[in-house]
């Protein structure tokens, strides 16, 4: 293989996805780091492909009990993470997100004083282990006087909550999520010094996804390029450099063998796309920014086309759209990717393929 295939195969490796020995979905997070995860079923897969088997009722049940949670942490958008992480992570956080999110704060007038009143709020509606939907809190709100019809101003004041560490996911009630307090859903954990922290963080990253550069982790964690560098230095001899441009990673490439020839149908937002800033390594020339990040399939690491799934009580179907023609044993490695995504839903799968 020459030097880029390592790294890609590497990243097959770290990221869980050639190889994996996890049995739960929180062990996958906790590995990760975080997993992100604004399409919720989206992100149920990314945790399945990384676990030996699973299902989606098996990870939801997961989720439910609060072995995984949902929360606003490093960029704003949701990540699942762990509750034992869950803590630290947004102590290092936080504060970044929030001063990324002000100018919505400025906008709907959520300052101090609001968020108060919202803590007085939310903490008398959720205390005693309620778990309420975002429309009963809303309501909670409206009664209390505070306003939160506009259902962008009621994103950033839940965004804040979460970031404050007074609200976190509780387990979905049918189709709805559920809001739980943070104190009564996470259990109690000693704080960590910001550096340690810091170097958690890095090391976490780089040992899950990488090889990847400074770059790539500034925008996976939300951190500043200064704050990054720093976290590399922290992390220190715990990482290892490559020969190609300025690539780290935490694990040594020769604890592991390229598992050549297999296909992943990964989800929107997989955290082998996303969590990079610069994907050329595995995104062919051409590649619209909705096949970067929208659901890939991938071949040996290197995406290969789209894909949408029907899932219905009896059987799923698993579209392909090919981004070139495909050779017999790809096509075969699609397929039992797909397999393995129908075994997910314990129901019969079909592949079909559009043009190309």
């Amino acid at each position: 293989m020459n030097k880029t295939s390592n790294i890609v195969a590497e990243r097959l490796h770290n990221q869980k996805l050639s190889s994996t020995e996890f049995e739960k979905p929180a062990e996958v997070v906790r590995w990760m780091g975080a997993v992100q995860a604004q399409e919720f079923h989206a992100a149920k897969w990314a945790l399945a492909l990384r676990m030996r088997a699973a299902t989606t009722a098996g990870i939801q049940e997961a989720f439910d009990r609060g072995e995984i949670l949902r929360t606003h942490v490093m960029r704003p958008t949701w990540h699942f993470v762990t509750p034992e992480d869950i803590r630290w992570l947004l102590e290092l956080t936080a504060p970044r997100v929030n001063v990324m999110s002000g100018s919505g704060y400025r906008r709907f007038e959520i300052d101090e004083a609001v968020c108060k009143k919202v803590r007085r709020v939310f903490t008398k509606a959720l205390q005693g282990g309620k778990h309420l939907t975002r429309a009963e809190l809303k309501a909670a709100l409206n009664r209390a006087g505070i306003d939160a019809n506009n259902s962008i101003r009621m994103g950033h004041i839940l965004l804040r909550a979460e970031l404050d560490r007074l609200v976190c996911s509780g387990p979905m009630r049918g189709k709805q999520f559920t809001y739980a307090l943070f104190e009564e859903r996470v259990p109690a954990a000693t704080p960590i010094d910001p550096d340690e922290a810091l170097a958690r963080l890095t090391l976490r990253y780089f040992m899950s996804h990488g090889p990847a550069t400074l770059q790539d982790f500034a925008w996976w964690s939300g951190l500043t390029t200064a704050g990054a560098r720093r976290g590399i230095a922290l992390a220190g001899a715990q990482l290892t450099t490559h020969k190609i441009g300025a690539y780290w990673s935490g694990s040594n490439p020769s604890d592991f063998r390229a598992a050549g020839g297999r296909a992943h149908l990964l989800p929107q937002y997989d955290e082998y796309n996303v969590a990079y800033k610069h994907r050329g390594l595995v995104v062919p020339p051409g590649t619209t920014e909705w096949n970067q990040l929208g659901p890939g399939v991938i071949v040996n690491g290197i995406i290969v086309g789209s894909w949408t799934a029907s899932v219905d009580h009896r059987s799923v179907l698993i579209e392909v759209t090919p981004s070139r023609l495909l050779k017999q044993t790809e096509r075969r490695a699609i397929a039992n990717a797909a397999d393995r995504y129908g075994a997910y839903f314990k129901l019969p799968v079909r592949v079909a393929y559009g043009l190309k």
